[in-house]
């Protein structure tokens, strides 16, 4: 925090490209009954965030205005990441108690930044929605993605055949991580590259991956919606979908209530963080930059030509 009271952040100036972000000084974030502030050193970059400089995904009610889903820093001297509704591109954020989890062993600030939104989100998704099942098939698009490099680990930790998507450069190092088949979209048709058909299927593109999702279901298959990318509609054969007894959720992580953000948070610390604290799952940095270069950070993401997580260290 500066001596002045205040402490710097990257704010928004208006909907637009990664230019409008701008790393300024705000008012010192003021906690609320059952929050405390989190001193920050890092906050991981998620796609939401780019949609929220957009000006297509607004804070909720009462969150910061400047971005930010996740970091890792500081309370009383305790190292903590947090999930949370917005506020972490900045050098102080109020986050509720409940959303605090603790630095997992063996893992630095900055890896530990990378964590709790993929986490919370791929944990709510395929575990305690999809319930996905040692013996299944997960299909996980973007697999190089924050998202889908943490979900190969985890389906793979729960005994799970994993197949992701992804460009081509990115084949080798998901199958480092577990996936067991790597499909490039841009040739290949999933539908036809998925042998035996998918379980669960979880789905980041939305509308123009709809109809395949469902053709490549299982019977009883059921697939968790967590993005848009490919549109908000798209359409579905609802004989295939009843042929099936299938299922298809749509999830979004940053509007829930708080109780049921700790009620996620509870059962990530309780089934993931020992996998974390094992090396069974690791946090895929790609790499750390300045939370002054916030923009460069967000057209980074927008090109996807990384791997994982993109972190801003809020003192690099």
């Amino acid at each position: 925090m500066r001596e002045t009271g205040g402490v710097r952040a990257v704010t928004i100036s208006e909907p637009g490209g990664p230019d409008v972000l701008t790393w300024t000084e705000v008012p010192d974030p003021v906690p609320a009954d059952g929050e405390v502030v989190v001193d920050v050193v890092a906050a991981g970059v998620n796609r939401a965030d780019v949609m929220q400089r957009r000006g297509l995904y607004p804070p909720p009610p009462g969150a910061p205005e400047y971005p930010g889903l996740e970091c890792s820093g500081t309370v009383d001297g305790r190292e903590v990441c947090a999930l949370l509704s917005g506020g972490g591109y900045a050098e102080r954020v109020a986050v509720p108690r409940g959303q605090l989890l603790p630095v997992p062993r063996g893992l630095s600030l900055a890896e530990a930044a990378a964590l709790p939104e993929v986490a919370c989100t791929v944990w709510s998704n395929v575990v305690d929605v999809a319930g996905l099942r040692a013996g299944e098939t997960l299909l996980v698009h973007g697999g190089g993605s924050g998202i889908g490099t943490f979900a190969i680990q985890l389906g793979r930790a729960l005994g799970a055949r994993v197949v992701a998507t992804a460009r081509a450069a990115k084949h080798e190092r998901l199958r480092e991580l577990g996936a067991d088949r790597v499909v490039d979209y841009t040739a290949e048709d999933f539908v036809a590259a998925t042998e035996g058909g998918a379980d669960v299927v979880l789905d980041i593109v939305g509308g123009s991956y709809l109809q395949r999702n469902v053709d490549v279901l299982r019977t009883g298959g059921r697939i968790v919606t967590i993005g848009l990318q490919g549109g908000r509609s798209g359409e579905l054969n609802l004989g295939a979908l009843l042929a099936k007894r299938a299922s298809i959720t749509a999830t979004t992580l940053r509007s829930r209530p708080a109780e049921d953000k700790a009620r996620i948070v509870a059962g990530v610390r309780e089934q993931v963080w020992p996998l974390v604290e094992a090396g069974t799952i690791r946090p895929v940095v790609d790499r750390t930059m300045p939370m002054a270069q916030a923009a460069a950070a967000h057209a980074l993401m927008e090109s996807s030509d990384h791997l994982g997580k993109i972190v801003l260290l809020a003192r690099g």
